[in-house]
């Protein structure tokens, strides 16, 4: 089972660092440079607009699924229709509560419509994750892995159609982006239906009141936790939209989606990386010795990558940008290069809040996102009227660094742990490295994908000589004592 685990692992983490970036620097890519900083940063705005209320769909279904569905093989056929029925009810929820919120920040009729229609693709997007639950739960898990990236190489192959295809004489319109989603989304959904359906009995959807009443209860904490989340991470580009006089906030959200890309890909490890060590701390929650040795181990993996990543994005912004947009200005390099210091702070909140969850504290989980929430709003009212995308940009990392904060005096009340200096110096001393050795590599007269490259290797280098971590303990995260053979 050990081993079946990681190779299923290791080949979800292969599809999605195949497709996924090749999607980001490929596709939105050059869909955000051929229809405009503006036009997209509308769109960008309207996207995370829908994903803010995206927990209403989901409710922490997905995890109570999958988690009932391993455990119990009857669990699928005497309740997909029932689940099926909630699903739908808080479908037609979610369209509402988008519909009036839509109205209530003032967007115009033609607005809504987009909005609306991006609304019923996240609809798709969280029906397949549902489908995907069932999967897993299954544990057909190189299926899960195929379906979890097949939505976007639909996407690819039709957009790179539209792009580059020569097939209309139009220029690409950001509709036709929403259409593409549209159409992997209910490809992806043809593929996986299929697949659960051959394990349930197909019948009507039905009203089960109990059973509706006994999921969203248990699921309440997960979904409370989800909605903030969102709240304090994706709202900034709907402030920005709505705070600033129309075209300038249409244009400032674009400047912000245009270094957000960058973000959301580099936060796409430290996601896939929590996934893999939720079951790990579940699994030894109750050794708290060994529990908090594994953690020190992940931590310092997402520090270096995090510090590896804002070093890099920091004194490669030019070429970086210029790479990633045709429309690049001083502002814009000055949010890419504060935004992608939100990576540091960001990638160890998935350790610690992970850690967290596997631990069963969502209540103070909760209370420091509320707090968040709080936080991030009040900054970005403060700041995006005078600064814009750069206030927003402030505003997001500090709520990151408060978050990271909290979780980490709570994490520290619970193991009852002196704080460790000699570690907290080396953690110091590396940052200081990691900045001359990237900051000088950056000044040497080479191509700067090559410069790149150079500086990886040798920050890489360093977190091994201030002995933040060693091989050693790495490979003990796949060994019987971390991950028992079951």
């Amino acid at each position: 089972m050990r081993r079946k685990f990681l190779v299923n692992l290791f080949f979800l983490l292969g599809l999605n660092l195949i497709v996924k970036p090749f999607w980001i620097f490929g596709i939105d890519r050059t869909v955000q440079n051929v229809v405009g900083g503006q036009i997209y940063g509308l769109y960008f705005a309207l996207f995370n607009f829908t994903v803010i209320f995206n927990t209403i769909l989901d409710f922490g279904i997905n995890n109570f699924n999958n988690k009932n569905v391993a455990s119990s093989p009857s669990f699928l056929p005497n309740n997909f229709s029932g689940i099926f029925s909630l699903k739908i009810f808080l479908a037609f929820i979610y369209f509402i509560v988008i519909l009036l919120a839509g109205i209530f920040v003032g967007y115009s009729q033609a607005v809504i419509g987009m909005l609306m229609w991006m609304a019923f693709n996240q609809f798709l997007a969280c029906f397949i994750l549902y489908l995907r639950s069932n999967i897993s739960g299954l544990l057909m898990f190189k299926t899960d892995s195929i379906l979890s990236v097949i939505d976007r190489v639909v996407m690819i192959i039709a957009c790179s159609i539209l792009l580059w295809g020569h097939v209309t004489e139009k220029p690409f319109q950001i509709e036709w982006f929403i259409g593409c989603q549209t159409f992997a989304y209910l490809v992806a959904i043809a593929i996986a239906l299929p697949i659960v359906l051959r394990k349930v009995k197909l019948r009507f959807p039905t009203w089960n009141p109990a059973l509706f009443k006994k999921i969203l209860w248990q699921s309440l904490p997960f979904a409370l936790l989800a909605l903030l989340t969102s709240l304090h991470n994706r709202t900034d580009a709907v402030l920005l939209e709505r705070l600033l006089p129309a075209d300038c906030g249409d244009v400032q959200s674009g400047v912000y989606a245009s270094a957000f890309r960058l973000l959301d890909a580099a936060t796409m490890i430290a996601y896939l990386f929590s996934v893999i060590l939720l079951p790990l701390f579940a699994n030894i929650k109750q050794k708290k010795e060994e529990l908090f040795s594994i953690v020190k181990i992940a931590f310092s993996l997402m520090f270096v990558y995090g510090v590896l990543v804002a070093s890099l994005s920091w004194f490669f912004a030019v070429p970086l940008m210029n790479f990633l947009s045709d429309h690049q200005t001083d502002i814009s390099i000055l949010v890419f290069r504060r935004l992608m210091i939100v990576i540091v702070p960001l990638s160890a909140t998935y350790i610690f809040g992970t850690l967290l969850t596997a631990m069963g504290e969502m209540k103070k989980l909760n209370i420091i996102a509320i707090i968040a929430v709080v936080l991030n709003f009040s900054l970005n009212f403060l700041l995006i009227p005078h600064f814009k995308a750069a206030g927003s940009t402030i505003a997001s990392l500090c709520t990151q660094i408060f978050l990271f904060v909290a979780e980490v005096l709570i994490v520290k009340h619970i193991f009852k742990q002196n704080t460790p200096w000699i570690y907290l110096l080396q953690l110091f001393l590396f940052v200081i490295l990691t900045i001359g050795a990237a900051y000088g590599i950056s000044c040497l007269q080479l191509d700067w994908k090559i410069n790149c490259i150079i500086a990886v290797f040798c920050i890489v280098l360093i977190s091994f000589a201030v002995k933040l971590f060693s091989i050693k303990e790495v490979k003990r995260i796949i060994q019987n004592e971390i991950l028992p053979e079951k």
